[in-house]
């Protein structure tokens, strides 16, 4: 592999695959202390600068979000020496301006989830670690985001709590209006433990954000259709290389 430092790595969602516009391409298989990632980890050169590529469900989409191994995924990056994690997620939009094909760069987020390995502590022998997460995501990163947006021309909300639920189901309108009481504007499925983990790895890590639909109960829809979040998805999703290219 290329010994070029690599500036950023994307963990890409549900619908990012790929990174279009990567190239010189090596893939890249990484053995990890705690298993092996989604897949190969794809490398190359992104508008003058080094990036690494990881699709979070596997390329063909193969891993439910309670079954992510999240340790080996940031482990993996973190020993491919990346400066900076951002976390490509599709979710659902609960506040009234995070309605379908908006892009929201969090700055918050509740814990939904059950079940997951959630820290790299949780090995016999490890040292515990306390790691401060009044902040989870990076402040730097979601500045860079915001201003690569910026000059992009695309347009992001800026700030809003992420709720991190377990899926692979998608929520109940009465877990929804939960959720609203407790804060959370967005929900997901896989925004934790990936942004804990990146912490404890003291790795910048921020979140894009992607809304594919209204979560149950919320906008005007009466049932959530999948042909509709991945027509949002794709419209979505094609916004993120251009942001991703104007990162210093």
């Amino acid at each position: 592999m290329s010994t070029s430092r690599i500036a950023y790595a994307v963990i890409g969602g549900t619908g990012l695959y790929q990174l279009p516009g990567l190239e010189n391409i090596e893939r890249v298989s990484v053995d990890t202390p705690y298993g092996k990632p989604s897949g190969e980890v794809v490398c190359g050169d992104f508008h003058g600068r080094r990036f690494a590529f990881l699709a979070r469900h596997g390329e063909n989409h193969s891993v439910a979000p309670h079954r992510v191994n999240y340790r080996a995924n940031v482990h993996a990056l973190h020993q491919l020496g990346a400066g900076a994690v951002i976390g490509v997620n599709a979710v659902g939009g609960i506040r009234d301006d995070m309605g379908p094909r908006v892009l929201v760069i969090p700055d918050q987020i509740i814990d939904y989830t059950h079940g997951r390995l959630s820290s790299f502590c949780d090995v016999e022998g490890a040292e515990v670690q306390h790691v401060d997460f009044t902040e989870p995501y990076t402040s730097a990163l979601r500045e860079a985001l915001r201003e690569g947006a910026s000059r992009a021309g695309v347009t992001v909300v800026d700030g809003g709590c992420y709720g991190a639920t377990q899926g692979p189901r998608l929520e109940t309108r009465a877990e929804i209006a939960r959720m609203r009481r407790d804060g959370c504007d967005l929900v997901g499925m896989t925004g934790m433990p990936e942004a804990v983990l990146a912490r404890e790895l003291e790795l910048p890590y921020a979140c894009l954000a992607l809304v594919a639909n209204w979560a149950a109960g919320c906008g005007d829809a009466v049932e959530i259709s999948l042909e509709e979040i991945f027509a949002h998805l794709d419209a979505a999703t094609a916004h993120v290389p251009k942001i991703l290219a104007t990162l210093p």
